[in-house]
C-alpha cells in the first residue's frame, strides 16, 4: 500500500494559535482517517533515527495512533502528545493502548508557544500539520527551540495538487480545485508537501533530509474506505462549513461532489494516490 522514494540534502488536529480552527474539524469521517494512521504508515521515515531514550513531543497528535506508536518505539523514553482541541486529547488518552503506556501522556499545547524549555526533546514530530498553519515556519523554529542539538524536527505533509486517481472524473477534479481553494481561505497551503524544504531553510536548521512516500488506496476495500470518508467530510464536516461559508460552494455543489467519490469507489480498475514531502531537520 505505500512506496518510497528519498534523497538527503545538507545543509501531525493542529495545535495553533486560538484564532485558527483546524479545517477538517474532529467529524467522525475525519477521525475514521486519522486513527487508522500508524508509525508503520506515516511516520516510517523516522524511526531509524529514535532510540529506544528517546525524548519525543508528538506535534497536533489527533487521536493519537500515532503517538502510541512511537511511545512502543522508546520504551525506555518518554512521549508527549499535543493537540489544540482539548476534545480530541481526551479521546487520545481514553484510546485503551495509549492508557496501558507509562511512557506516554498528552495534553492541549500550542505549536507557537509551546510550554517546554530549550532543547528539552530528541525528537520533535509533525505529521500533516504544517499544511493547516498560516505561518508554517515560525512553527518549525518553536519546534527547532524544544529540540536539542544533534536531534530531530521530522515532519511529513501531503501535496493535494500532487494527488492523482484513476480513472478520469470529472467531479473528482472539481473536487481537487476546491479543496485546495477552502484549505487557502482558512489560512493553510494544501500543498505543502512541496514546500516543507523551503519552510525548513527559513526556519534556520543546519542540516535537513528530505524524502517523500506515498499512499495508495487500490483495493475494493480501501476505495470504499476512502471514496466514503471523503463523501462523508464533503457534506458534514468543517471543511464544509468552511466551503459554504467562504462562498466556495453549495450544499447542492458539495452533494454532487460526494456523488463523485462514491462513484469513483465502486471503479472496479479505481486507485488512488496520495504523495507526502517528509523532513528530517537537525537543529
Amino acid at each position: 500500500m505505500f512506496a518510497h522514494l528519498s534523497a538527503s540534502l545538507d545543509h501531525g488536529v493542529v495545535p495553533t494559535s486560538p484564532s485558527h480552527r483546524y479545517l477538517h474539524g474532529h467529524h467522525e469521517a475525519v477521525l475514521r482517517s486519522h486513527r487508522r494512521r500508524t508509525v508503520g504508515n506515516s511516520a516510517a521515515y523516522l524511526l531509524p533515527r529514535l532510540r529506544s531514550n528517546a525524548r519525543v513531543l508528538d506535534v497536533g497528535c489527533g487521536p493519537g495512533t500515532i503517538t502510541a506508536g512511537l511511545a512502543a518505539r522508546v520504551p525506555h523514553g518518554t512521549v508527549v502528545g499535543i493537540d489544540s482541541e482539548p476534545s480530541i486529547v481526551a479521546h487520545a488518552r481514553s484510546v485503551p493502548d495509549a492508557a496501558a503506556r507509562g511512557n506516554l501522556s498528552f495534553e492541549v499545547g500550542d505549536v507557537y508557544d509551546l510550554r517546554f524549555d530549550d532543547a528539552h526533546f530528541d525528537v520533535v514530530h509533525a505529521h500533516q500539520v504544517l499544511q493547516h498553519l498560516g505561518d508554517p515556519v515560525a512553527a518549525l523554529v518553536e519546534m527547532r527551540r524544544v529540540c536539542r542539538p544533534g536531534g530531530v524536527v521530522a515532519c511529513r505533509d501531503a501535496d493535494y495538487a500532487g494527488m492523482h486517481w484513476y480513472p478520469a472524473s470529472a467531479p473528482m477534479t472539481e473536487w481537487q480545485t476546491l479543496y485546495r481553494e477552502v484549505a487557502r481561505s482558512a489560512g493553510g497551503e494544501p500543498d505543502a508537501g512541496r514546500h516543507l524544504l523551503a519552510w525548513a531553510r527559513a526556519a534556520g536548521f543546519a542540516r535537513i533530509e528530505v524524502s517523500a512516500t506515498m499512499w495508495c488506496y487500490a483495493t475494493s476495500e480501501e476505495r470504499r474506505w476512502w471514496g466514503g470518508l471523503w463523501a462523508e467530510r464533503l457534506t458534514g464536516s468543517r471543511f464544509a462549513e468552511q466551503a459554504t461559508g467562504a462562498g466556495l460552494a453549495s450544499p447542492a455543489d458539495l452533494e454532487r461532489l460526494a456523488q463523485g467519490w462514491r462513484a469513483w469507489a465502486g471503479e472496479e480498475d479505481g486507485c488512488f494516490f496520495i504523495p507526502h514531502g517528509e523532513l528530517l531537520c537537525t537543529p
